[in-house]
């Protein structure tokens, strides 16, 4: 059976990366252009000085990725692009230019959305894991536990109602003065803090919603913040770094492994950002492996913005024949499950 190459890129938020992949789970090149440096300052990313970079990037950033790979243009079978969600500016850099070349080599465009190519880094790391699962995906926009029934059908069980998970370590962090990105800034402090020093809320909404809301818990966090500024007590940052980390851990974990049981799956995955946080795989591992479940995580490399979760999605898209046009257009706020 003949292999299926395909050349994916990503620039939803400020990586831009492109990635060759073979058959879905083998990864040829995965090519990475940070931005972080850029917006540290700023302390979050800056949507038009992310554009920009991905414009300077782009064309240098697939050129690498073929080069690695020791791939054609001629030799791939499919342009698979992110095209949602994301930063409008940003998506549009890297779905023009896929689009450009896969008209440039007369080669098929598969549309991915960001989200499921999250989801899609665990099959690239565990050869052995199949749908059905449940998938917690996390990072600095989205928060979602999602039922991957099979490979084309994903349905939403559970998701944030204000602020995103990453989104909270951001702003904690940055409240704390540890800089951007603030989840790796609070998982090091928090290594040094007692979890239970600070007794933060954990929200659990009636009625059997598995959604999220940390809006609360940031404002709780604030709030202990500016109380101890106003009493001139001195504010121990490890503590507060850990006592946040523990309740954002204990919901995450605790609606990912209530929606396994409920709906009779024994396989959980972690995706996304956040998906890199030390206590949330410790936290996760251990309680699903006492509940009888399989967990499955990517490597660091796979949980942050990447095009190789890009290619592997694009592979299974492109066995199930979905193809875009060269009217393809970025669609900010894609959802999951949507085409």
């Amino acid at each position: 059976m003949k292999d299926t190459i395909i050349l994916a890129i990503e620039s939803s938020c400020d990586e831009t990366a492109a990635a060759i992949v073979k058959n879905g789970r083998e990864v040829l090149s995965n090519i990475i252009s940070t931005q972080i440096p850029l917006h540290q300052k700023y302390g979050g990313v800056v949507p038009e000085i992310a554009s920009r970079k991905h414009v300077e990037s782009i064309l240098p950033v697939i050129d690498n990725a073929l080069k690695d790979a020791g791939v054609s243009l001629d030799e791939i079978d499919a342009v698979g692009v992110t095209y949602g969600p994301g930063l409008v500016g940003a998506l549009l850099v890297g779905l023009t230019a896929g689009k450009s070349l896969a008209y440039a080599v007369s080669k098929p465009i598969v549309p991915v959305n960001h989200i499921e190519g999250h989801i899609a880094a665990n099959y690239i790391e565990h050869s052995e894991l199949e749908p059905p699962f449940i998938c917690l995906v996390a990072s600095g926009g989205h928060s979602h536990i999602v039922h991957v029934k099979d490979y084309q059908t994903l349905e939403i069980l559970g998701q944030t109602r204000d602020d995103a998970a990453g989104e909270a370590f951001d702003k904690i962090a940055r409240a704390l003065g540890l800089g951007y990105p603030g989840g790796p800034a609070i998982d090091k402090a928090a290594k040094n803090g007692n979890p239970t020093a600070i007794k933060f809320p954990r929200v659990k909404f009636d009625h059997g919603s598995l959604d999220f809301s940390f809006s609360g818990l940031k404002t709780a966090v604030l709030n202990y913040l500016n109380q101890a500024a106003q009493k001139n007590e001195t504010i121990n940052i490890d503590d507060v770094s850990a006592s946040f980390q523990k309740a954002v851990v204990d919901v995450l974990v605790d609606n990912t492994l209530e929606a396994a049981a409920r709906e009779g799956v024994q396989k959980v995955a972690l995706a996304g950002g956040v998906a890199a946080n030390s206590l949330l795989r410790e936290e996760i591992q251990e309680r699903g492996r006492k509940k009888g479940m399989s967990v499955y995580y990517p490597s660091m490399i796979l949980c942050t913005d990447n095009a190789a979760m890009i290619g592997c999605a694009a592979y299974y898209e492109y066995v199930a024949g979905v193809r875009a046009g060269l009217d393809l257009n970025a669609v900010p706020g894609l959802k999951i499950g949507k085409r």
